[in-house]
């Protein structure tokens, strides 16, 4: 059993910044990779950004250049590091592991209970 823990989320003015943070507790699991994706009021989830677990990278075009994806494999941490904020980044944020479950190498994936992201005008 995975369980994904994230916090980080809050309230911020356009250009501000904010941290996201979602650690994956449990056993007997190897990280795979890591994402997040987000969803605003009325649209459909997106996803925002990948990591593998060796570090490979992947973003949405909307956050390029503003937003930072980074993992600690040693604490089965994901970041994301959100600069240069905007009214359009305002969303529920969720944190998702693909793990490779041991012994027997299942792979499944699991999502955290997201955190909200509001950025004001």
């Amino acid at each position: 059993q995975v369980q994904l823990v994230e916090s980080g989320g809050g309230l911020v003015q356009a250009g501000g910044s904010l941290r996201l943070s979602c650690a994956a507790a449990g056993s007997g699991f190897s990280i795979n990779r890591m994402a997040w994706d987000r969803q605003a009021p009325g649209k459909q989830r997106e996803s925002v950004a990948t990591i593998t677990r060796r570090g490979s990278t992947n973003y949405a075009d909307s956050v390029k250049g503003r937003f930072t994806i980074s993992i600690d494999n040693a604490k089965n941490t994901v970041y994301l590091q959100m600069n240069s904020l905007k009214p359009e980044d305002t969303a529920v944020y969720y944190c998702n592991a693909r793990v490779v479950l041991l012994p027997d190498v299942i792979f499944n994936d699991y999502w955290g209970q997201g955190t909200q992201v509001t950025v004001s005008i």
